[in-house]
């Protein structure tokens, strides 16, 4: 190994440049995928191009700088420093600063049913376009898109809770469709969307303020949680495909000993790097909201649908169930991807879900 003071400035150069590419990663590659090719995007490629050129330089600065039988250890080392920089750094930018989905062409008509264009003010003065299906049984619900989607991706959802009856909100998440505001996709701005939610079901004529549930989909399922802890108006919840949204809810990696172990401490970081970036308030954990909805005088009741094929969403099921196990049933769809429930057993989703609301809301 040669002389250290030689290899300082191309080490930092290297961790800085990594920086700026990873973060140009998460700024550019969401909206190339969803065509949002505005200033934000040309701010990433810029820095993306920037952050490449300086890690190559740096990087062979530094492999200069050593004798070439530490190349073995060099080039490794450099590599992993490279992943922690875009898992950390790339999906933070990605989660703090995302792009703004369109929200396509679909409408409740589509799947047969009839609705009107509504506008909700939430309690920091953002607007959040929805569509409101009324309903029949006097039960009110709210149905929440995952992150990068909008409420078209939630149709086939809305079709199922209309056939039994329930009054359904779709909504757009802030900065997601129609909305106004910054998108936050790890959903940390979830409470205040769906209060504004339950403020406008609890002023629709023939809805029962008694009788509110909250149905999402990954990040929508995770803010439904969240809403549940929070709002004691909620009192059904189905949550699908939900994990994380904080740090903390990565307890569930513990199951795989020390490399779950090493994963929650780099996803320490992502989280980090979204705060940092992010006005939005950090949440606690899912955990803690399901506890929190039992103790506010009105208990929430909650279904949690995973996904067969993805042994995550069953490990962070169980540890959620571990709050209040009086209160919390999972279902695990055998041979479905993240959220891909309905799609796969659609009969069994509809039958499950319903009953549940059903009972819950009774």
């Amino acid at each position: 190994m040669r002389s250290g003071p030689r290899l300082v400035l191309p080490s930092a150069t290297y961790v800085g440049a990594l920086v700026a590419l990873s973060a140009g990663v998460g700024l550019t590659v969401p909206r190339l995928g969803k065509d949002d090719l505005g200033p934000v995007a040309w701010l990433g490629l810029a820095v993306l191009a920037a952050g490449v050129a300086g890690a190559g330089w740096a990087g062979w600065r530094l492999l200069r700088g050593v004798r070439r039988r530490w190349w073995l250890v060099t080039v490794p080392a450099l590599l992993v420093v490279a992943y922690l920089a875009l898992w950390t750094v790339g999906q933070g930018v990605v989660a703090a600063i995302p792009a703004h989905p369109s929200l396509g062409s679909r409408t409740p008509a589509d799947v047969g049913l009839g609705y009107k264009s509504v506008t909700l003010r939430t309690a920091d003065r953002v607007d959040l376009a929805a569509w409101w299906v009324p309903g029949e049984n006097g039960a009110g619900v709210v149905l929440l898109h995952g992150a990068g989607g909008t409420r078209t991706g939630v149709l086939g959802q809305a079709e199922v809770l209309a056939s039994g009856g329930y009054g359904v909100l779709l909504v757009d998440a802030r900065g997601h469709g129609e909305s106004d505001g910054r998108a936050m996709d790890f959903g940390w701005y979830g409470e205040r969307d769906v209060t504004a939610a339950l403020d406008f079901l609890e002023e629709q004529p023939g809805v029962d303020p008694d009788r509110l549930g909250v149905v999402g989909m990954s990040m929508g399922g995770e803010e439904a949680i969240g809403a549940a802890g929070a709002d004691p108006r909620v009192r059904a919840v189905v949550a699908e495909g939900a994990t994380h949204r904080v740090a903390g809810d990565k307890a569930y990696l513990s199951a795989y000993g020390w490399r779950g172990d090493l994963q929650q401490w780099i996803d320490g970081g992502t989280y980090a790097v979204a705060a940092l970036l992010s006005p939005a308030p950090r949440p606690e954990t899912l955990r803690a909201s399901v506890a929190d909805s039992q103790s506010d005088g009105t208990p929430t009741s909650f279904l949690l649908v995973t996904a067969g094929d993805v042994e995550t969403e069953g490990l962070a099921a169980d540890l959620l169930e571990e709050a209040a196990p009086e209160a919390v049933e999972t279902w695990t769809v055998p041979g479905a991807g993240h959220t891909g429930g309905l799609r796969t057993e659609p009969d069994e989703w509809a039958r499950r879900v319903l009953a549940f609301l059903d009972a819950a809301l009774a």
